[in-house]
């Protein structure tokens, strides 16, 4: 009691009206439900846009795990003399490794089971130094990939789709064709299942397959040429303006189609930045609701303390004072919702791989299923900052919705309000 006595004379009053029990229990239910509501709304916001930053940057990762940070490519896909590129492109700042490509389509049989996919020609030890491919690797590896020796490495939803395991053999059947004089036939070779891998995002697990970069350039014709040449940077995010910088470097050294990962999957990531701002500002109004309660709670308690109001105001409070009381009552509201959304929802957000499948074996359901969405884990990603910005709008939303109730208990004129008491 010393330590509250030594406070301020606004701050004093303002906690005593908090802690004193209300003859109107309807403004502590209120004023309770101000709590809840705002506590809610901020720990909703915290897990909300931690789970889209963990969705950012679980998709990314996934995507540059088969993608490349950067992409070179020829006209019609043919890139001529690519060694030769190869050796000016390893040179320049910022790129760390580089590895040749052969991309097309084709048809993957087995038994009864026929499914397309993009057959990517790869040169395993490159393409481990420009991708993450072999730490994802479920069965084999990437290097058993062998010139000749007609290899091919399904992802895994592929190989679950034809039923094939190690050591089968599918039938490739490419779609450029070759003249026979029974007509136009299908290119088609017998290769050995090798490896699967699985990265996670069904896209390409269900879809890609891996075949080494001599076969692929022998099935599909393409002789010592490739499709393009892919490089990986020491920063990701600098990848715009690293190929702006090799456009210029290899300006009139021939005709080379430049993209970086950002171009490439450019929806991908518009859409979840949208979406993460339109939750902000959709759970922001949540909390802006949650907080404008406190607005009814005040002009009640107000009312309800129009004499102490008076009698203050006789023995010489000032208008200001009386506003600042009321201000302190309100902002304790809204600071307790704050500090416990926040609690709660850090708590949330930090333990989300645990809480979700809690939920999923509790109801019998599944939140991202493998064939809807890119990623089939709910990942999540604290950002401090993020948390800094809602408690502060929180709090700054909570110390506006005082504002009026306060400035009514400072017009609150003593004569009349002492007449019926």
């Amino acid at each position: 009691m010393a330590f509250f006595r030594q406070l301020p004379f606004e701050l004093f009053v303002g906690l005593r009206y908090t802690r004193a029990k209300r003859r109107n229990h309807f403004i502590s239910f209120i004023s309770l439900t101000s709590m809840i509501g705002i506590g809610l709304g901020v720990a909703a916001l915290i897990v909300v846009l931690s789970v889209m930053n963990g969705f950012q940057e679980e998709l990314r990762n996934r995507i540059l795990g088969v993608a490349s940070h950067l992409q070179i490519t020829g006209p019609d896909n043919v890139l001529e003399d690519w060694r030769s590129l190869e050796q000016k492109v390893k040179g320049a700042p910022h790129v760390q490794a580089a590895a040749p490509y052969v991309m097309a389509q084709g048809m993957l049989s087995f038994s009864q089971s026929v499914q397309g996919a993009i057959i990517r020609g790869v040169l395993p030890d490159a393409e481990d130094k420009v991708a993450e491919l072999g730490s994802h690797m479920r069965a084999g590896r990437l290097q058993d990939l062998k010139p000749g020796e007609f290899g091919v490495v399904l992802g895994a939803e592929l190989a679950q789709s034809l039923g094939v395991v190690l050591g089968d053999k599918v039938v490739l059947m490419a779609p450029q064709g070759q003249f026979t004089p029974t007509g136009v036939v299908p290119r088609i070779k017998q290769f050995t299942v090798v490896g699967v891998f699985e990265i996670g995002m069904f896209e390409y697990d269900s879809g890609l397959a891996l075949i080494h970069l001599d076969d692929a350039a022998r099935l599909y014709r393409m002789g010592e040429n490739v499709s393009g040449v892919r490089l990986k940077l020491d920063d990701l995010f600098n990848a715009p303006a690293v190929a702006r910088q090799l456009g210029e470097r290899l300006m009139g050294t021939g005709n080379y189609y430049i993209s970086d990962w950002t171009q490439q999957h450019a929806n991908f990531f518009r859409a979840i930045q949208m979406e993460k701002r339109v939750m902000f500002i959709i759970l922001a109004l949540i909390v802006a609701v949650a907080a404008f309660n406190i607005v009814s709670t005040l002009v009640m308690a107000v009312t309800d303390k129009r004499a102490d109001i008076a009698i203050m105001r006789t023995f010489g409070v000032s208008p200001r004072s009386i506003m600042q009381i009321f201000i302190v009552q309100g902002a304790l509201i809204g600071m307790i919702g704050t500090v416990a959304g926040a609690f709660f929802g850090v708590l949330i957000a930090l333990n989300i791989d645990t809480v979700v499948p809690m939920i999923e074996r509790m109801f019998g359901v599944q939140f991202l299923a493998k064939d809807v969405y890119y990623i089939s884990d709910l990942p999540s990603r604290l950002l401090w900052s993020d948390v800094t910005v809602i408690v502060v709008l929180s709090f700054v939303l909570s110390l506006l919705a005082t504002l009026y109730p306060s400035w009514r208990a400072a017009k609150v004129n003593p004569a009349e309000a002492l007449r019926y008491e």
